[in-house]
């Protein structure tokens, strides 16, 4: 989830103080991709290790005089302050550039390096059970918010118990729940400690073995390879894959690795070199905050319940506006499925029966068969990737992904990208499942800061003229998705991708409201829409920008590449779901048994639970239209003979009620300036939307 990564030589490197410099600063730049909202680095200078980190991206980060100090400090000390021309000590850095799972980056203990029981470490992923581990183990006790913390507090106390830091390593994985890779450095010991249990870790070492680099991708290492100083120092990098439940202990002196497997077998304990005197942990203050650079404002976690007082304020929305279903209630619905009289271009037989159900074109799966046969034609032996898996830490991409690798045997790399609004809950699930199977997983972030600022003015325009049609903006953000799983496919060098689009879940009626009618001869993707459509849409979202000027602020270019990534650039990837049918039995049974799926605490469904966006939309269109997405996704289930008319409305009925919690977390994140009760006043000031004929219905079959 973070981006973890370090840099050590000893006194035979042929590494500069320049060259050294300059190699951990690239390394900070090439692994900000995977967290900007906050950044830190530990660095051993002779008798004490500095540790130094802020709210920073790692960009602003590495501008601050404190950084600067730091690395003169460290550098200094292993080539002396003449600098001489090689190092005459040895030096070691480790990194960190995050993005915030658990804890709140405004506390500076939570921020990476952690420091705690003489450890200091770095942690890339989510330990899914840190709250339980805590009473587990009374004689560690916590300090910190952040789920680090219980890795190096439990690498301390079993270290003690065992005297063997390879078996404290063990007994740590085996507690620890969730993708965890972690770099460590000791107060009292010469080593650096590497461990992951789902792979994302790459070490490089030059011909001599007195240099090494890691990082959380291979891609990170092979760009650095072709840094002139770096191949200057290090000729021709051996870049290895820690695989998933491995671990190294680094002899930092020596330069020598000693490998182990997490699960109990592989090599014995190294001879750990000890010092007569520890060595101080320095926390450094946080560095000063100049020029252009900002403090990233904190993220909420759906994980985390609203304190009293948002409590008593929900309650309060929830007494003044009570789930209500007499508006939806009193619609006319098709007498075969559940869609209702406001749905964009619907119209009925004299049976009762709508044109949606008329023109269905039932899905025919191509058969597991085939896609075991096209796995087999990527499958690679080498124990390299074959296939990159898009996730977005919901139900159907995570059985995908189980699918993947369980039922047809590839090699995955799972990808997500990240762009403010994945919760934290979709972020723990896919820790989950990624630990479990060993996956490694490449999380591409976003600057969140500024992708909410984009929300946020996004959702003010649209409370200035609350259209339906232009309710998807909220979500433009997301749509770079594509645009970096290619950069991904290219980086790992593989041909295959793989997306989990639930056929079942199309939700056409959201450029419906915008007058553009579905396409539905391709059952095989999502939203691909004609030519003439696809320019239809954009000149609805022109004209609306030019009826409500509030639209055309700093977001536009984010949402002008958002659309064309949508819309115009290759989307060619193989649907898991085009060649088995979708079964909620199946899917959600799977992901709750085998890897202990975690459910929000507000909503009855499996479904949109891990997008941010979901519960605010949702109550917009249940409130003006009598329906949401629910209506449409059981009445496809309807069509495809999985469920009964009374069964879907029996659970639309549960699952369209309204989640307040969830909409004061998303107005919270994008610092929206207005509460759950103020924004449900100018919703349900819209007036409620009657049938119209906006377009010829016969059009749903072109």
């Amino acid at each position: 989830m973070c981006g973890i990564f370090g840099f050590a030589i000893n006194k035979r490197s042929q590494f500069t103080a320049d060259g050294a410099r300059k190699t951990i600063s690239e390394l900070f730049h090439l692994s900000e991709s995977r967290g900007k909202e906050a950044a830190g680095v530990s660095a051993i200078e002779g008798d004490k290790i500095e540790v130094l980190k802020s709210a920073l991206s790692a960009t602003d980060f590495l501008k601050t005089a404190e950084y600067q100090g730091l690395l003169n400090r460290a550098t200094s000390g292993a080539f002396g302050t003449a600098m001489t021309a090689t190092p005459i000590n040895p030096l070691t850095v480790v990194g960190h550039s995050r993005l915030v799972t658990t804890g709140s980056q405004d506390l500076h203990c939570n921020n990476q390096p952690v420091i705690a029981s003489g450890l200091v470490g770095v942690h890339n992923g989510i330990v899914v059970n840190h709250e339980q581990i805590w009473p587990r183990f009374p004689a560690i006790k916590r300090e910190f918010e952040v789920d680090t913390e219980v890795i190096l507090r439990l690498l301390a106390l079993f270290r003690d118990q065992s005297g063997s830091l390879i078996e404290a390593t063990r007994k740590t994985f085996e507690v620890i729940e969730g993708a965890t890779t972690v770099a460590v450095l000791f107060a009292d010991l010469d080593v650096l400690l590497l461990a992951t249990n789902n792979g994302s870790l790459y070490q490089g070492f030059d011909e001599s073995g007195s240099s090494m680099v890691f990082a959380s991708e291979r891609y990170i290492l092979e760009t650095l390879a072709g840094k002139p100083d770096v191949s200057a120092a290090m000729g021709a990098i051996r870049i290895s894959h820690l695989k998933p439940r491995m671990a190294c202990i680094l002899n930092l002196a020596e330069m020598s690795p000693t490998y182990f497997q997490l699960d109990g077998k592989g090599s014995g304990e190294p001879l750990l070199k000890g010092f007569t005197k520890r060595r101080d942990i320095v926390d450094l203050p946080e560095p000063e905050v100049r020029g252009s650079a900002q403090k990233h404002l904190a993220g909420v976690g759906l994980s985390t319940r609203p304190d009293q007082q948002t409590q008593d304020h929900l309650r309060r929305v929830a007494d003044k506006y009570p789930y209500d279903t007499s508006f939806a209630d009193s619609l006319r619905r098709c007498t075969k499925c559940i869609l209702p009289e406001t749905m964009p271009f619907i119209e009925f037989d004299t049976e009762g029966v709508c044109n949606y159900c008329q023109n269905y074109i039932p899905i025919i799966d191509l058969g597991r068969d085939a896609l075991l046969e096209l796995a087999g034609q990527y499958r690679r032996t080498d124990g390299r990737p074959d296939c990159v898996v898009g996730i977005s830490g919901g139900r159907d991409s995570l059985y995908g992904l189980h699918y993947v690798k369980q039922v047809l045997g590839l090699n995955p790399v799972a990808y997500t990208y990240d762009w403010g609004m994945v919760t934290d809950l979709a972020r723990r699930n896919s820790s989950r499942i990624c630990g479990k199977l060993g996956i490694e997983h490449i999380l591409v972030s976003a600057d969140i800061s500024k992708k909410r600022s984009f929300i946020r003015k996004n959702v003010q325009a649209w409370l200035k003229r609350p259209v339906l049609g232009t309710i998807p903006l909220f979500m433009a953000g997301d749509k770079q998705y594509f645009y970096y799983l290619l950069q991904v496919k290219k980086q790992l060098g593989v041909d295959l991708t793989f997306l989990c689009e639930n056929m079942l879940e199309r939700t056409d009626f959201k450029t419906g409201y915008a007058n553009v009618t579905p396409f539905n001869k391709n059952r095989h993707y999502f939203n691909k829409l004609t030519f003439m459509r696809k320019v239809k849409l954009g000149w609805y979202y022109a004209r609306e920008a030019m009826l409500n000027p509030a639209y055309l602020n700093d977001s536009l270019l984010d949402s002008l590449f958002a659309y064309s990534c949508f819309y115009i650039i290759d989307r060619s990837y193989v649907n898991v779901y085009n060649y088995f049918p979708w079964t909620e039995e199946e899917v959600v049974g799977t992901i709750i048994r085998d890897y202990g799926f975690e459910l929000a605490p507000d909503c009855p469904s499996t479904w949109r639970i891990g997008d941010g966006t979901a519960a605010f939309y949702n109550y917009i269109y249940h409130t003006v239209t009598g329906f949401t997405e629910h209506d449409t996704f059981r009445s496809n289930q309807i069509r495809e003979g999985q469920m009964t008319r009374d069964e879907a409305l029996r659970l639309v009925r549960l699952e369209n009620e309204p989640r307040f919690e969830a909409m004061d977390w998303y107005f919270k994140v994008i610092n929206l300036g207005l509460d759950v009760e103020q924004v449900a006043d100018i919703i349900h000031r819209i007036p409620k939307r009657l049938r119209k004929n906006e377009a010829n219905p016969r059009a749903l079959s072109a």
